[in-house]
């Protein structure tokens, strides 16, 4: 899906073959090689950089730094030299400062025809090192007279490929071609957009946009070109997502959650384990409107890694069973299911709720039980895995469902849920992973979104220290200072599939080392890894989390889903390894006590700009926010959001992680167009509506992404 502008007039519409200078072999090539078909794909191939023709620089200046350079220049003489097959063409030439040597080994019979002593030349190349002159090799040559009159002084400089390059369509053959489609279509480019837009925010019109970003007369110019088609992208997106989920909300009724009841007024009057943040309550509210509404609810509750989202998850239920309903909640790996699981009973516990688990280690009989408590209505709450998905898990009458860190589970199997009722059950996604403020308005335009930005009172920061190897002993006596104060400590070594040998080397080799340093009896370690057996794996975590060890060794397994307050030190080996969102989570798994606690970063000497970025921020900075801020600008978005592949943002000049207040000026925009004209039937938003329009066609159906 490529977001690109509305030129639904038929010449714009022709196949590419038939652009004057391209025919059938060209066509075949553009096609393969560029995703070229039609005029338009062509006109919306922009260039990638640009070369400032406007200066030329005299030749005693020159110097093998400067990646290109242009000369204005005399020709004083023109000798070929060389066998037949071996020819070279050296043309003398000179300005006022010194003379220069320009080469070429190949077109030698046209050049020549074309350049004539005395004449003076406008030459464009990069200067290169030779016998201890500087020389300039198939420079590109223009007669001055001829170059005064070329549009822009910014020469555009486009993507090609060697197969292009052999049917002369390198960059300067794209540019040819440009100039030529420009000619020809700039007057047929309809506008996109509404004269007030266009005008409130001083765009230039459509079609000035496209002659400029390819021939720019200046910066300034450039500039605006640009940033006006970026606009358009993230307008069109968000316009198009805005609509969706105004429209269902309108059309998916939902089951309506009249009372605040007994259960929900017991537990938050007798029960509450603590006293909520203020954003904890901002979000109940929110919540509870969705709820009462009569409109289904489809909404994303962002927190950082302990911020209560479970305890908004519970009270959420609870207004659910007031209500008469069911709820469940699934969660991506059995880890986390266990862990909510035991949250939510313990919670629940002196309400006399009746709450079952379901995952794939859950026994037949069990199964059977809980599949006919469920359908009978005896079960109120089923928090599992997406053995939750399964069509043998019916619900007598399903209100609610939460999903946790829904970015693991596909579309389709989202969907599912929505089948297990007549209406479909209200959605809440939680995600304790933060998803920066303009991702989250394009990715989750259909969803609202609903932000825990402060920690329960008590929680204190966690001390971040980064350290290289040769402080490890330093670092043991520190986990040996901790132990001794009562507290727990983890360490973690990376896991990256394609290492995993090396990896699993790695973490013996260190858990061997830590062993050594703290033996038996004084001491107790655990050890977890993927290539244990859950039984085996499940018990060496009891053992942590009971207390009967105190250091545990591991991979990420423990990333999600393992709750020790007792636990007040993180070890992270090879931090460079991790990316950014995982080191965040890593570390949030201490810190769950009121003692003070510290995560460690260690790493060798030898570290790229982007690890020393990623380390820098995490001990600069606790804020889930600020650091995905800092993973978008560094990943970009597409891997942030797990759509590299998917074609989800395939912009062609907008970028998330550089253009956040493109994003918001935008989305203002979207909301104010929306308020004063719905369904876009005034006759001044005709062209924003058309181009919505053709925009849907090449868009995958968004409508019940969460």
């Amino acid at each position: 899906m490529n977001f690109i502008h509305s030129m639904d007039n038929p010449i714009l519409h022709t196949s590419i073959e038939y652009l004057k200078g391209v025919g059938p072999k060209r066509a075949d090539v553009l096609r393969s090689d560029l995703n070229i078909y039609r005029f338009r794909d062509l006109l919306t191939h922009f260039p990638f950089r640009y070369i400032d023709r406007s200066t030329t620089i005299l030749i005693k200046n020159i110097s093998e730094d400067y990646s290109s350079v242009q000369l204005l220049v005399k020709i004083s003489s023109i000798k070929e030299i060389g066998q037949p097959r071996k020819k070279r063409l050296l043309v003398s030439a000179f300005d006022e400062s010194g003379s220069i040597q320009l080469v070429w080994f190949k077109g030698i019979k046209w050049i020549k025809s074309f350049i004539k002593v005395g004449e003076q030349y406008v030459v464009f190349g990069k200067p290169n090192q030779y016998g201890g002159k500087i020389n300039l090799n198939h420079p590109e040559i223009e007669l001055a007279e001829k170059n005064k009159n070329k549009i822009g002084t910014l020469q555009p400089v486009y993507h090609s490929t060697e197969k292009l390059s052999s049917f002369g369509l390198h960059s300067k053959g794209i540019e040819n071609l440009m100039r030529t489609l420009l000619a020809q279509v700039s007057n047929v480019i309809p506008p996109t957009l509404s004269k007030y837009i266009e005008q409130k925010n001083n765009f230039p019109s459509l079609r000035n946009a496209y002659a400029n970003i390819h021939f720019p007369e200046d910066q300034k110019i450039l500039q605006k070109s640009i940033f006006r088609l970026k606009y358009e992208e993230l307008f069109f997106l968000q316009l198009g997502m805005t609509r969706q989920k105004i429209s269902t909300q309108k059309r998916s009724k939902g089951y309506l959650f009249e009372n605040v009841g007994k259960l929900f007024n017991n537990f938050f009057s007798d029960y509450l384990p603590f006293e909520l943040t203020n954003a904890q309550k901002r979000v109940i509210k929110e919540i509870r409107k969705d709820l009462g509404s009569g409109s289904h609810m489809n909404r994303l509750l962002q927190g950082d890694v302990g911020s209560g989202k479970t305890l908004v998850a519970v009270l959420t239920i609870l207004l659910s069973l007031d209500n008469g309903f069911q709820a469940c909640l699934m969660a991506p790996t059995e880890i986390l299911a266990n862990q909510h699981f035991k949250t939510i009973e313990s919670f629940l516990k002196p309400l006399g709720i009746h709450i079952s688990l379901l995952t794939g280690s859950v026994k037949k009989s069990d199964r059977r039980v809980i599949h006919e408590s469920l359908e009978n209505g005896s079960l109120d709450i089923l928090v599992g895995t997406h053995a939750l998905l399964e069509d043998k898990v019916k619900f007598k009458n399903l209100g609610l469902a939460i999903i946790d860190e829904q970015h693991r589970f596909g579309v389709a199997q989202r969907a599912q849920l929505w089948k297990k009722n007549i209406l479909p059950p209200h959605v809440l996604v939680m995600t304790a992973t933060p998803i920066p403020r303009t991702l989250a308005m394009t990715f989750y335009g259909d969803l609202e979104v609903s932000v825990i930005d402060e920690l329960p009172p008590g929680r204190k920061p966690i001390n971040t220290i980064h350290r290289f190897d040769s402080s490890r002993l330093k670092v043991f006596q520190f986990i040996e200072d901790e132990i001794k104060k009562g507290h727990q400590v983890y360490i973690v070594y990376p896991l990256i599939e394609e290492s995993e040998k090396l990896d699993y080397k790695d973490l013996m080799d260190g858990y061997e080392s830590i062993v050594r340093r703290f033996p038996l009896p004084e001491f107790k370690v655990s050890i977890v890894h993927g290539k244990m057996k859950p039984e085996a794996k499940d018990y060496e975590m009891s053992q942590f989390v009971s207390g009967k060890t105190q250091i545990m060794v591991a991979t990420t397994v423990i990333e999600v889903g393992v709750d020790v307050p007792n636990a007040s030190l993180m070890i992270i080996e090879s931090s460079e390894k991790f990316g950014l969102s995982q080191l965040h989570q890593l570390r949030g798994r201490v810190g769950r006590g009121a003692d003070k606690s510290y995560c460690i970063l260690m790493s060798g000497y030898k570290l790229s700009n982007e690890a020393k970025i990623r380390l820098e921020t995490m001990v600069r900075t606790n804020d889930g926010f600020e650091i995905s801020e800092q993973d978008l600008k560094i990943r970009g978005p597409g891997d942030v959001m797990g759509t590299q592949q998917s074609g989800v943002l395939d912009f062609k000049l907008a970028n998330l992680a550089k253009d956040g207040q493109l994003v918001q000026l935008a989305k203002i925009d979207v909301d104010e167009l929306l308020k004063r004209d719905g369904d876009l039937s005034s006759s001044q938003n005709q062209s924003i509506k058309i181009e919505l329009a053709r925009q849907m066609k090449l868009k995958p159906n968004w409508s019940n992404i969460s």
